[in-house]
């Protein structure tokens, strides 16, 4: 149960490297080359959004079911159980979001540079005219 949270925490530590190398500075040929090689992984790595999506309608489905635990006839135990499972929901809730975020921000930040990248080629072409 705990493999899909494991890998969910992975791919948001890959993004947040990803995001953490597109936006240090480089030189222009290797933050080019950096680009195109992220623009390429983006598109499979599409899977993490609807992945993320699957998780949050599972942890809502799991709160909607879950037996509450309000009234004096539950234990301590049951008490400290209950509270633990919202820790963890919220925790993976927060996983699940900031994977899209960060799937977001890395998808834009690439296009940007892209943007940056043809705008100097129209640049260098109207100079040489």
């Amino acid at each position: 149960m705990a493999l899909q949270w494991m890998i969910l925490t992975y791919v948001v530590a890959i993004e947040a490297a990803v995001a953490i190398l597109l936006t240090l500075p480089s030189p222009k040929l290797l933050r080019n080359r950096l680009t195109s090689l992220i623009s390429l992984i983006l598109q499979p790595a599409l899977f993490i959004v609807p992945f993320a999506g699957f998780q949050l309608l599972d942890i809502y489905w799991k709160a909607e079911h879950r037996l509450m635990c309000t009234s004096d006839v539950c234990t301590a135990a049951e008490r400290d159980r209950y509270e633990k499972i919202t820790y963890k929901a919220q925790r993976n809730v927060i996983l699940c979001i900031s994977a899209c975020l960060l799937y977001w921000s890395i998808y834009r930040i690439c296009k940007f540079q892209k943007d940056i990248q043809s705008m100097e080629e129209v640049e260098k072409r109207i100079k040489s005219k």
